[in-house]
């Protein structure tokens, strides 16, 4: 008697402009908004400086979003950049990219987004902890699965039920994100109109410099050092605004809607963090923002909303970032477990995770392996240290993408373009400039980290070679 394979299900055009766009701002708006004024204060020590920075970060992101949004507009299918790639430099890059989002940036983005969830709730309510001597067991003297196991279980549990929720399907996933962003950006704006109110502020902290501040001309490389410290930490915070091609098969009318929510979202991001930044420089003098960095264990938003709404005020910010960081988890995990989906049906990764579930229109499979990952990167503890080694790798995607532009253009010009960039040529030019720029810069200032991370890139290639002769052999084999 033979044996009936069970049918697959396929990916369902659900999500409207809205949800979109909603999506892009949940995908970027996670901890950074609260956290990253600290350290970008210690570094240029001027207000009007670190909101520069601010701008310039969000200026910059723009232009990789409009020489994105381009692209997106042409090829609107699920796994984003990875798709992008086999179009523009063939599969072996494209890969790369799909290897590095999986061990590293994608899964180590939902990790430390779970973990920093994990940590605000252990503010408010302390999570339980083991005898030292259990904790300092160790696997190579590097990995503590023990330490902070409170925390960490919390941050496993959280990956573990939003991957349930987007494993019931995209509309459960994208509306849990919808009704999570909204509630967070009302909250942000009451924090800034009411900073402005009663924040007891004014404009001489925007203008007054650190103690410590030395004016330095624009010549040097000491200004332009500082400034480009800044840059990184804003950049954290403006990270994952081109997570919403990877469900570009889930979109509807995705060759408009993609364009636009990638252009809107990024402008509407790039204000609510000048507001919000504004804010808190306004309240307080920066070098009280400089001394939460230097604490380490203060939060910028939580020193501020603590210096004129007191406990209560500390309360609901401490809730505020639990629901931002709960918002952008879930994001991550429903968007990125596209780019694996993706490789699998190129059979590019583990065969499993071209999965596509009957019943629910979800890459199942995909999901649950994301999951498991990430819980072992939250054990391992080391997410932080892998994606400090990476972060430089997200920025040579990010110009490969923008330079595509120039390699599509000369490869598919009869192609349909529902959106050309604005100001081609000089646009997508800029923005593959900086991204050259900063990637240098990395491996000139911090090789060891530049290199453990090409290192982990690399390390995928086994694999492709062993999955790319797999395919080979089972092309010979139905020939």
């Amino acid at each position: 008697m033979a044996s009936s394979s069970p049918v697959q299900g396929t990916l369902v055009r659900s999500l409207g402009l809205f949800s979109a766009f909603l999506l892009i701002v949940s995908s970027i708006i996670g901890s950074g908004v609260f956290k990253k004024v600290a350290p970008m204060a210690a570094e240029p020590q001027s207000p009007g400086l670190v909101l520069l920075c601010w701008g310039l970060a969000g200026l910059i992101t723009l232009c990789g979003a409009l020489s994105n949004a381009e692209v997106a507009g042409m090829i609107a299918d699920s796994g984003g950049q990875y798709v992008y790639f086999r179009k523009m430099y063939g599969p072996l890059f494209a890969y790369l990219y799909g290897w590095s989002c999986f061990a590293v940036i994608q899964s180590s983005a939902a990790a430390s987004i779970a973990y920093v969830f994990s940590q605000s709730f252990n503010s408010l309510i302390h999570l339980p902890v083991l005898p030292p001597g259990v904790t300092r067991l160790n696997i190579a003297g590097i990995f503590y699965p023990f330490d902070n196991i409170g925390v960490k279980l919390l941050a496993i549990g959280l990956i573990w039920t939003l991957t349930a929720v987007n494993y019931r399907g995209v509309r459960y996933g994208g509306g849990l994100s919808n009704l999570v962003t909204v509630a967070v950006v009302i909250c942000i704006f009451s924090v800034v109109l009411l900073g402005l109110s009663i924040g007891g502020g004014g404009l001489d902290n925007i203008q007054t410099p650190a103690e410590g501040y030395v004016s330095r001309s624009w010549a040097g490389t000491g200004l332009i050092g500082s400034i480009f410290g800044a840059l990184l930490s804003a950049f954290w915070a403006y990270e994952g605004w081109n997570s919403l091609s990877f469900i570009g098969g889930e979109i509807k009318s995705p060759n408009r809607n993609i364009p636009l929510a990638l252009i809107f979202g990024v402008l509407f991001v790039m204000t609510v963090y000048l507001l919000v930044n504004f804010t808190y420089l306004y309240v307080l003098p920066i070098d009280q923002l400089i001394s939460a960095h230097e604490s380490k264990n203060t939060i910028a938003a939580v020193a501020v909303i603590r210096s004129f709404l007191g406990d209560g005020g500390v309360l609901f910010i401490s809730v505020l970032i639990l629901v931002a960081t709960f918002g952008c988890t879930n994001t991550t995990l429903l968007m990125a477990s596209r780019i694996y989906y993706a490789m699998a049906r190129n059979g590019l990764f583990f065969r499993t995770a071209a999965w596509c579930h009957p019943a629910y229109n979800t890459p199942s499979n995909a999901l649950v392996l994301q999951a498991g990952w990430a819980s072992v990167l939250i054990l391992s503890g080391s997410f932080d240290q892998l994606t400090d080694m990476l972060i430089f790798a997200s920025f040579i995607y990010y110009g490969s993408t923008a330079f595509g532009v120039f390699v599509l253009r000369r490869k598919m010009p009869d192609a349909p373009r529902p959106y050309r960039v604005i100001g081609y040529p000089v646009v997508p030019a800029l923005f593959v400039l900086f991204c050259a720029s900063l990637v240098v810069i990395t491996l000139y200032t911090r090789p060891r980290e530049a290199f453990m991370g090409l290192a982990l890139i690399l390390a995928g290639l086994p694999f492709y070679f062993y999955w790319n002769r797999k395919n080979n052999i089972n092309k010979e084999v139905t020939a």
